[in-house]
């Protein structure tokens, strides 16, 4: 009786984390969200490759979402599934979509996965993007320059 009881205690007194992590849990933080053309979403991967068709009039949550190993960009469904930003959010694999728990809450959302990458090659690309923003570089050269280059140039 005293064992199961301080089982019950013990299980009792698992932090949500590690509760995530028995569950199959992964955890990331959600850095960045910008609404986007639904298209993925709402007719599948192949129609981005056929015929053009209309587009919604609504438009999807994009999200970037950093773990510990893989950035994933994913897209919500619908306009109204929406993500808390700089905040740790648990998520899974499930039926080839990412579905996402906020910490705070019991609700589940599915995303689909638009891209994915190594964090260290996003990392990589950031700092990059900062760098270029920091210190536009002199080696963007408009295509009049070029040709008024080239025809001073003895050939």
């Amino acid at each position: 009786m005293k064992r199961t009881l301080l089982l019950a205690l013990a299980l009792c007194s698992l932090q949500a984390s590690s509760v995530a992590a028995l569950a199959g849990y992964q955890q990331g933080m959600v850095v960045k969200m910008h609404m986007g053309d639904c298209v993925l979403v709402h007719r599948g991967f192949m129609s981005a490759f056929g015929p053009p068709q209309a587009a919604t009039e609504e438009p999807c949550p994009e999200y970037t979402l950093v773990s510990d190993k893989v950035v994933f960009v994913i897209v919500g469904k619908s306009s109204n599934v929406l993500m808390p930003l700089a905040e740790v959010v648990d998520f899974r694999f499930h039926n080839n979509e990412l579905v996402v728990r906020a910490n705070d809450g019991r609700r589940e959302s599915k995303f689909v996965i638009k891209e994915m990458m190594l964090r260290r090659q996003w990392e990589l690309a950031q700092k990059h993007i900062e760098d270029q923003l920091k210190n536009p570089s002199d080696e963007h050269v408009d295509a009049e320059s070029v040709l008024a280059n080239r025809n001073r140039s003895p050939q």
